[in-house]
């Protein structure tokens, strides 16, 4: 007959003692104790299976799990350190360190915690990885391991509410938790349930944000971090938004790029191992052009180690100078960092497009306005064309209202003539399309509603800290490097080409005409106006249109200015793609050789400017007919042309001429005739023939 079956009573008792004998078994493994058997107990498998024997452990002494070892080319930022240490060193402190990734945050909070533990042996430094609920719960059963808390191998246990029960009671002592890489304000901040198999419930409709339950027992998992006077929370987060769900404002971090002595500090350490002296203007110029941002510089120091002797800091510049592409193919380079976690990339490039997924799927109005601000100067960028950018409504067209040629530079009524060029060929300012916003209807309600979801654009950009404004909130800025990798993800899912036009089409409607009462505006502009010079679109028409546009309204400011070297670039190149989308007799080509031909005449090129304007004086004969204000005004340009070379009869015949035709079309007082009888004046004035000038 069987013996009967045994209690599993717990501890390290020994069991069954009667029955030990010479063919006893002794058994260990799930059993936490020995339990001796007779060989032929029936009971045998079913008292290992039910027996759960805890042994006693002796209590480790405070340590710490930081998952990285530490850096001894850590540069030391002090102020950011001394910053940390004091806020952390408050009773039940929760501290946030947020920034662009890539600048540093999980550096510091690596730095902070070998500190801790140096200046405080006796007190545990945790890390933890926040990044999805289940590295999250990860990082708890790491704490119960480390700390050997009794109950953890129950799998009926909550294991984030042992952790939590620990961290509260003053069996822990002195501890700081280290919350790394917390993006998702929703996995802490979701009521969660523990499953019976002590694992966090997650929700399959959304990305890792922990499930939530109408359950009156459940938590927060950040709850689980207890407020308690000898623990501290500290956090590194992209978002300042996310920081502000968890801490208090005045316990945000803000962690920027390196200064230059910093990131020059680095640059040294990090090539120190090659044994050669490096240049210090080098070292200066890598600094600068990689924004002084840890990661990016780690990873090009990386590339010109392993390339070294081949490739030497001024090599690597050279090639990070040649084009976008090859920039961001260096910033593609994935080695050099071993202190980031193992989710994380170690391109700067790729740090950052994570992010710009985050941002298109949370909020995709704030991805479309980035996509639109990466082609912007960096600096200055008016919040009245941020605005453009994000309400652009695509059945808008960019033309330039208004003539804008020299016109006759009338030396005594020039604002006469420039009259006649304002209401010629397209009316006064009030036939520009963009000169309202479609939002100035009387619908106050619809008005603030486009200011708030504008206002939630900007906030979830500067969360992310891609785009920052100045101290008045007037103007923004971006890191170029930023709008380097976001045009890299814009190629990278083909849609780089469509936010280029777009970006230039909105350039274009808020550009403003050349004349003198919008120069203030073109102070402000003139930045974004090069910076879409430069985004030359590929071969789509319509963009081609804009941006001759653009560059036609910034060589007429670029005139007016004197800058005629500029001018002349940008206006040639206007002239090019018209000639090239319309033909040369076109108005608008035509209006584009005149402005060449005043750049020209401008720069004293007079047989240059000679030539372009009697073209276009022809050109307007056939096309509008000799009496037409342009036609006119095409005349006096050729006429102020030979007058400059001191050809006095041709500018006599030519400037008699408009003016007998202005005095039939407008009458003989009409401000523009007597802007010609001025200059017809002026030519007699030239010659010494003093009579005829008086009458």
């Amino acid at each position: 007959m069987p013996d009967p079956p045994l209690g599993a009573p717990r501890g390290s008792q020994r069991f069954g003692d009667a029955n030990v004998s010479d063919g006893s078994q002794s058994f260990q493994g799930v059993v936490h104790g020995d339990v001796h058997l007779h060989p032929d107990s029936f009971y045998a498998v079913t008292l290992i299976t039910r027996v759960h024997l805890d042994r006693p452990e002796t209590p480790p002494t405070p340590t710490t799990n930081i998952p990285f070892s530490r850096d001894r080319d850590f540069v030391r930022r002090e102020a950011l350190l001394g910053q940390v240490h004091q806020l952390c060193a408050e009773a039940a402190s929760r501290v946030a360190l947020i920034g662009l990734g890539g600048v540093g945050k999980s550096q510091i909070a690596i730095e902070y915690a070998y500190q801790i533990r140096e200046q405080s042996p006796e007190s545990w430094v945790f890390w933890l990885h926040a990044s999805n609920a289940v590295r999250y719960e990860q990082g708890f059963r790491a704490i119960a391991d480390l700390v050997k808390l009794p109950g953890r191998q129950d799998p009926q246990n909550n294991i984030l509410q042992l952790v939590g029960n620990w961290l509260q009671s003053g069996k822990s002592g002195r501890w700081v938790v280290i919350l790394d890489n917390v993006d998702n304000a929703g996995l802490l901040l979701a009521t969660s349930d523990v499953r019976r198999d002590g694992q966090l419930s997650t929700s399959s409709h959304s990305d890792n944000l922990v499930g939530v339950s109408s359950s009156p027992t459940s938590q927060t998992p950040i709850s689980y971090l207890p407020y308690c006077p000898h623990g501290s929370v500290l956090i590194t987060s992209r978002s300042r938004d996310v920081a502000l769900r968890l801490v208090e404002a005045r316990d945000v971090v803000a962690v920027e790029p390196m200064s230059q002595v910093d990131a020059i500090a680095l640059i040294e350490k990090k090539l120190g191992t090659l044994g050669k002296p490096i240049d210090v203007a080098d070292t200066e110029a890598l600094a600068k052009s990689l924004e002084c941002m840890p990661l990016a510089i780690v990873q090009a120091t990386s590339y010109i180690s392993q390339r070294a002797p081949r490739c030497s800091v001024r090599q690597y510049l050279e090639k990070f100078e040649q084009s976008d592409r090859k920039r961001a193919s260096l910033l593609d380079f994935e080695r050099g960092q071993l202190r980031r976690d193992r989710e994380a990339r170690n391109s700067i490039i790729l740090t950052w497009q994570i992010s710009f997924n985050h941002i298109q799927k949370m909020r995709p109005s704030a991805a479309r306005l980035l996509s639109m601000m990466c082609f912007c100067d960096r600096q200055g960028i008016p919040e009245s064309l941020v605005r453009r950018l994000r309400d652009y409504q695509q059945n808008g067209n960019g033309q330039e209202d208004e003539e804008g040629e020299a016109g006759e530079q009338d030396k005594e009524d020039k604002e006469a003539e420039d009259k006649e060029v304002e209401e010629g060929e397209y009316g006064s300012d009030d036939g520009d399309l963009f000169a309202e916003d479609s939002a100035s209807s009387s619908d106050s309600d619809s008005i603030s509603s486009a200011d708030e979801e504008f206002e939630r654009d900007v906030s979830t950009l500067r969360d992310f800290a891609f785009v920052s404004v100045n101290e008045d909130g007037t103007t923004f800025e971006m890191h170029k490097l930023v709008q380097l990798a976001t045009r890299k993800w814009l190629h990278g899912q083909k849609e780089e080409e469509r936010w280029r036009g777009e970006f230039i089409r909105c350039i274009c409607a808020e550009l403003p005409t050349g004349k003198y009462e919008n120069w203030g505006q073109w102070k402000v502009l003139l930045p974004q106006a090069r910076s879409a010079a430069a985004q030359r679109p590929k071969n789509n028409q319509e963009s081609l249109q804009d941006w001759a546009t653009v560059l036609y309204k910034m060589a007429w400011y670029l005139k007016q200015m004197g800058r005629g070297n500029e001018g002349q670039v940008v206006a040639e190149d206007a002239m090019k793609i018209r000639m090239r989308l319309f033909g040369r007799d076109n108005k608008e080509s035509l209006r584009a050789i005149a402005m060449v031909g005043d750049i020209y005449s401008l720069q004293g090129k007079w047989r240059d400017a000679e030539k372009l304007r009697a073209e276009v004086m022809e050109s307007r004969k056939k096309l509008l007919g000799a009496d037409h204000p342009f036609t006119l005004t095409s005349m006096a340009s050729l006429a102020l042309t030979y007058q400059d070379q001191g050809r006095w009869s041709a500018a006599e015949e030519l400037f008699v001429e408009v003016m007998e035709s202005r005095k039939k079309l407008l009458g003989a007082d009409h401000p523009h005739t007597l802007g010609s009888m001025n200059n017809l004046a002026s030519i007699y004035l030239d010659q010494g023939r003093w009579s005829a000038a008086e009458e």
